[in-house]
């Protein structure tokens, strides 16, 4: 975990050992998905590729509707691995007066959804404040893999000016930490949230939001995020850190 570059660049393997070429899937509009990996004892479905990586992109798509009209659309994320290959799509589910007058503070259902089209992560954030200066109202989301099973938390912790988030499992437990920075808003680069160990001690992961460009970053509120993970660790910790990311 002590690298979090996210440059789209082939995995090695130990023992000099390269692997074949991976074959890609393009569909009918032209994405090319992450080859469907076999069941995993024990893995929630749908979960068994995130075993197989330790980075993921998440690109928002534009939406020209909201640039020309100015209101708010449903969100839309392409969830890639290291290779550019489409893992997941993610689309929020809100209706059109949530999401315009409640605007980053709505509740919101996150459905993310593999190649076959199966729904194999939900996420679930209830109404709440997105000022840490509201202790009594702090941000949280529940995810869900697969829909209706709970996997883990992602709780805001109160504090007067960092970001500062738990991640929890299905019982509560906190299991991890994420810290992000002072600022949050930084001109021409990018902006990191660090996963560390429940003593904060160790990094484990980081979480990125990456600088768009500044005709992107002015006119539009796509955004692009990196997350970065160690490969064994735990598929149920790794969705639950996509769920952080989407919080974040």
């Amino acid at each position: 975990a002590g690298n979090y570059g996210f440059q789209a660049q082939p995995m090695g393997f130990s023992g000099g050992f390269v692997p074949p070429p991976v074959q890609s899937q393009p569909t009918m509009d032209g994405t090319i998905w992450m080859p469907i990996p076999p069941s995993i004892p024990n893995c929630p479905p749908g979960l068994e590729y995130l075993t197989q990586i330790d980075q993921i992109l998440i690109h928002q798509q534009l939406e020209v509707l909201e640039i020309v009209t100015g209101l708010e659309e449903n969100n839309k994320y392409e969830l890639k691995n290291a290779l550019g290959q489409r893992v997941y799509f993610a689309a929020e589910d809100t209706d059109c007066l949530t999401r315009n007058c409640c605007g980053p503070s709505r509740p919101f259902t996150m459905r993310i959804t593999d190649n076959l089209g199966r729904e194999v992560i939900r996420l679930h954030r209830p109404l709440r404040c997105s000022a840490c200066c509201c202790p009594c109202c702090l941000q949280e989301l529940e995810v869900q893999a697969p829909p209706g099973t709970t996997v883990g938390y992602v709780v805001q912790n109160w504090h007067v000016c960092l970001p500062k988030f738990t991640i929890q499992d299905e019982k509560r437990k906190d299991i991890l930490k994420i810290n992000g920075p002072c600022v949050v808003c930084r001109c021409c680069e990018d902006i990191h949230f660090e996963v560390m160990s429940l003593d904060e001690t160790c990094p484990v992961g980081r979480i990125s939001k990456q600088w768009t460009g500044i005709v992107r970053e002015m006119f539009t509120d796509t955004d692009n995020f990196g997350i970065s993970f160690p490969m064994d660790l735990d598929v149920k910790m790794k969705a639950v850190m996509i769920g952080a990311c989407f919080l974040i």
